[in-house]
């Protein structure tokens, strides 16, 4: 992994942004397609949305989805669409293409293939994933301990979406498996706080309690995961 760190939070997300803007430049430069992103939810990302969404870009030219989300309708206070349009696609992003996942079936698992077809018009490899970790060491939706888990983890499987338990409610969430998120050109994790700094070190140096899913990830050489932390 390439490990850079900042005095704080505000710092790192305006570096973070200008990488993922020269990313999305990058892509939309050399595809006709244009450009496409994956992004997380949660609060860690909030600082990397108010700055990425002015950047100028030719954003109706850029394809933007979730890495994961919680299997409710955008009403509901937990959907990480609904953060997504409040929080990055305004301003100049405004024009952004947004590709959900959550489109209303009863069960996330039903709709796990379905999901994943919808995201067909987007350009891949990513030009850019950002992805967020948190105190289990758990990214995207990939938690430890979640039935599936493994098959989730597994850097050789077809690129996916998969259904996933998390320890919290709403428990039901649908992710891009590791395969699916591998398909980038750059991959970003974003990080606050001392906690989640140990732990990623710890999986860095295959440490025998690192879990999982973190370890799983920074296992990858490509693309190399670029870590962005702040205390």
């Amino acid at each position: 992994m390439i490990l850079q760190r900042f005095i704080n939070a505000e710092q790192a997300a305006q570096a973070l942004a200008g990488q993922v803007a020269g990313a999305l430049r990058a892509g939309l430069a050399t595809r006709s397609t244009g450009a496409s992103l994956a992004v997380p939810g949660g609060r860690t990302p909030l600082l990397l949305f108010r700055e990425l969404r002015e950047m100028e870009l030719a954003w109706s030219r850029v394809g933007i989805t979730l890495t994961d989300e919680r299997w409710v309708p955008e009403e509901h206070a937990a959907s990480n669409a609904a953060l997504v349009r409040r929080e990055l696609l305004t301003s100049r992003a405004a024009q952004g293409r947004f590709f959900p996942l959550y489109n209303g079936a009863p069960d996330a698992g039903d709709a796990a293939a379905a999901v994943w077809s919808s995201l067909a018009p987007l350009a891949r490899p990513f030009d850019a994933v950002v992805l967020g970790m948190g105190d289990d060491g758990h990214f995207a939706s990939l938690f430890p301990h979640s039935p599936g888990l493994a098959a989730a983890l597994d850097p050789s499987a077809p690129p996916a979406c998969v259904a996933m338990r998390a320890p919290s409610e709403p428990a039901e969430r649908i992710s891009l498996n590791i395969a699916a998120l591998l398909q980038a050109r750059r991959l970003f994790l974003f990080i606050t706080g001392a906690t989640k700094r140990d732990l990623l070190l710890a999986a860095a140096r295959r440490a025998a309690d690192a879990p999982q899913p973190v370890a799983a990830l920074l296992a990858q050489r490509v693309p190399l995961p670029e870590v962005y932390w702040a205390p």
